[in-house]
Parts: C-alpha cells; structure tokens; sequence
C-alpha cells in the first residue's frame, strides 16, 4: 500500500513546483479517502465543499442529460476535481464514481483561506486549472449544444424529406403497374374504328381537363356523390370496370356532362375502350404531377440545407439578406412547427438592406430563438417574425404568445450556463451563443417578457 506523503506529493506533475512545507500543510489539513469500485465521491445537487486531488485510482464524471447520466470526463491520479478557489460553484452538476479502488486528498472550502496566506503557489497553480477548467467544460458544453440543434434538425428534416420520398415510391409504383398494362390496352384501342375528327374531340375534352390541373373542386361529400352518378352512368353504358373508372374521372374533375359529350362524339361506339384509355392517361398525368411535385419538394429541402448551412461559400464576412437566412431556418425547423400546429407569421419590410455578417453565425442565432419560442408556446400558439429599418439599423423582430419568461430571469438569460428549461432540455448555452454572435456583428438583442407575449428586438447596423 502507497505511503502519501510529501515526497509521493512532489512526484505528482501538479505539485511538482509547490515548496516542502507547503505540501505538509496541505497534508495536514486535508483528510484521505479510499473508495472502492462504483462509490461515489460526489453526486448531482450534493454541495460543493471540497477540493479533490486524486491520489491512486481514477474518477468518472457524469452528467445528467434527458433523465440519464452521459459520461463526461475522467479524473485521474495527480488530477484534480470538485471545488477550486474562487470559484462559485456551490453544489455539484453530475455525479463521481470511483471506476477502480481510488485514493483522494480532499481538503474543505473552510481552509481556502488560510491556504491563500500559506501557499499563493498552490492557489495560482490551482487557479490556472480553474481557467482550464471553465474553458475545456464550456467547449464541451457548446459541442453538446450544437449537437442538440443538429439532432433537432436532423430529425425534423428527415421527417419533410420522408413525406415527399415516400409520395415518390408509391407513385413510381402505381406508374409502373399503369405502365405494364399499355400493351393490352394498345391491342384494344388498334382494334377500334374511329375518325380523326372523334379523336381531336375527345383529346379536347381530356387535355381541357389536364390543363385545368385535374382538380374536382369538389368536398369530399360532392365527390363521393358524383362518383357514385358516375358509377351508375358507367354501368347503364354497360362499360367494363365501371366503379374503377369512377374513381378516377371524379378525382380528375370529370363530370357527367363531359361523359356525354364524349358519348355523342363516339355516336356510342367504343365508348369502354375511350374511357379506359382517358382514365389511364388521366391517371399517368396525375402520377407523373405528384412525383414532380414530391421531387420539387425535396429539392427545396436540399436548398434549405445549402443555404441554413451556408455551403459552398467561404467564412468571411459577406453581403447578407436576412431573411434568406430565416425563411431556410423557418424551414428545417418546420417539422417541429407543425408538430405543435403552430401561426406563423412573416411580417417582412420589402427592399431591406442587406447586412454585413457571417450567414453561418446568423443562422444559429434563428435557428435558437425560433426554437426557443416553440419549445415556450403551446399547440395552435403563434410566432410572429418581422423585419424593417430603424433609422441606422435594420431590427429582427421574434415575438411569440407562449408561457414568457420569468421576471427574475430576464436579467439573466444571457449568461452562460443559465436555463429556465427543465433538466436534460437544455444546456443553457443557446442565448450565451445569440448574445456573442450579436457583439460579434456589433448588433444589439433586448427581450421583454410576460406571460402571452415575449419580444426578442435584434439591431444590425445598416453599412
């Protein structure tokens, strides 16, 4: 078993500089603890009285995050942990299990104190750690907030992408099984007798439809009704797969009146097979429509994404038109908008400046506050955005109807680390984030708050 000593303190990197007597001091003050496998030396919320130097063994640092703990970082021998000098730390964040046996050297917050008359080397030592400390957490604490956006994101866009890919496989399909049955069809329409003028007429009655955009503009109640007139109709002319045909000439705007009409151009002959290939074309133009459709929409999402993200460009400060920036934002966060079945409203000024900034910057800042107010408004709540020239500056305007803020936070929402929203939803960085871009772009943000209305103004000097 190790002797801890002075000389085993002095072989430590941390202490290597620290006088003798000094580390006697620290000896003597200080009380040795042995943990075994799985104890804690600390747990979430327990204060913060000590100061821990690892002697023998290793330290895992949790952190809560959605209701489980997420290992954090790891504190090994000649490491030190928990409460530093100077520091405000008062209980703790996460949790300190010993992963082998493990010896610590804990010294009580009651001794800093004297500790700053008997050894101002330990304590700069000490203080130096400290800022390596708040500096190393606060990356990691970034990293994780981004992360938590990404995952956002990621999730909602794959929803808007899994509509419109969805929409294409079932069309492709439907295409392809109409496709396959043009052979037979072709046979039927080569053995009929019909002029070119029948066949003009009738392309006339079905290319009127098809540029008409194949819609009924019918309820669902009106369509219903007409498709079973339809159905009726089709059987008196003793047309095969009636009921079938019905479907699709009542979803396509086809009426009865049109159904004579193309009756009376035929004078009646081969009235089945005109209408099973009108039904076929119409249904091939209304499948090819929707795939359009649905790839049209994807390529918007993937635009979205190019311009959210800011690829393809450099890092620099450019020319920027604010509300490209928060239309993309609008959009990849539109699965959590509509999840919520949340207004919103676009109050944009036309002919806006544009802004000199660091489009991937400003796009963090929309996607935080954006996403801050849907996480604070209830289902069918409003987000009302707004942009127009002040004077110098062009203000943003994020205005939503939800729960607000409480009074006694709005002096603190800024600060790093300081959240309103419970455990695991937040890292408290989001607005700490907002606020540094902003003094990045020498652009000014306020808030009020109460509950139903809560204004975020953000100022961007017009250059």
């Amino acid at each position: 078993m190790a002797v801890y000593d002075v000389a085993y303190l002095q072989e430590l990197p941390v202490l290597k500089s620290i006088p003798t007597e000094h580390l006697e001091w620290l000896l003597k003050t200080s009380e040795i603890r042995e943990l075994a496998p799985g104890q804690a030396l600390f747990t979430k919320g327990q204060p913060t009285d000590y100061m821990h130097l690892v002697l023998e063994g290793q330290i895992n640092i949790s952190l809560e995050q959605n209701g489980t703990y997420k290992y954090f970082v790891s504190v090994k021998k000649g490491e030190i942990t928990g409460l530093l000098p100077y520091s405000r730390l008062r209980t703790a964040a996460g949790q300190g299990i010993a992963l082998v046996p493990t010896t610590v050297l804990s010294l009580h917050r009651r001794y800093f104190t004297e500790l700053e008359h008997v050894s101002p080397e330990l304590v700069q030592e000490l203080v130096g750690i400290m800022t390596d400390r708040v500096r190393d957490f606060t990356r990691s604490q970034q990293q994780n907030e981004k992360l938590m956006a990404l995952g956002k994101l990621s999730a909602g866009l794959a929803h808007e992408l899994n509509n419109p890919a969805a929409a294409m496989v079932r069309s492709s399909a439907e295409l392809l099984r109409i496709h396959h049955s043009v052979p037979e069809k072709f046979k039927r329409i080569m053995s009929m007798h019909v002029t070119p003028d029948q066949v003009d007429a009738v392309n006339d009655i079905l290319f009127r439809k098809i540029d008409a955009g194949l819609q009924s503009n019918l309820t669902l109640l009106e369509r219903n009704s007409l498709e079973d007139e339809i159905t009726d109709w089709l059987e008196e002319q003793e047309v095969e797969d009636g009921f079938l045909l019905a479907e699709t000439f009542a979803e396509s705007g086809v009426n009865l009146t049109d159904l004579e009409e193309i009756k009376a151009i035929l004078a009646g002959n081969n009235l089945s097979e005109v209408l099973d290939w009108i039904a076929n074309t119409l249904n091939t133009e209304r499948l090819i429509c929707d795939i359009q459709a649905s790839a049209k929409r994807i390529s918007a999402l993937v635009n979205a994404v190019k311009t959210y993200s800011h690829m393809d460009r450099g890092q620099d400060k450019e020319k920027t038109d604010l509300h490209s920036g928060i239309k993309s934002t609008l959009t990849m966060l539109n699965h959590k908008l509509k999840e919520k079945n949340i207004q919103v409203e676009q109050d944009f000024g036309k002919d806006l400046p544009l802004v000199n900034g660091y489009v991937g910057e400003l796009n963090q800042v929309w996607t935080n506050l954006i996403d801050n107010a849907i996480d604070a408004l209830e289902p069918g709540g409003k987000l009302r955005l707004a942009t127009r020239v002040e004077g110098d500056n062009l203000k943003v305007t994020v205005q939503d109807n939800g729960s607000g803020i409480p009074a006694e936070a709005l002096n603190r929402i800024f600060e790093p680390f300081y959240t309103t929203k419970p455990v695991g939803k937040g890292t408290g960085l989001g607005l700490d984030i907002v606020n540094k871009i902003m003094l990045h772009h020498d652009a000014a943000i306020k808030v009020q708050s109460q509950p139903g209305n809560t204004v975020f103004e953000l100022c961007f000097p017009i250059v």
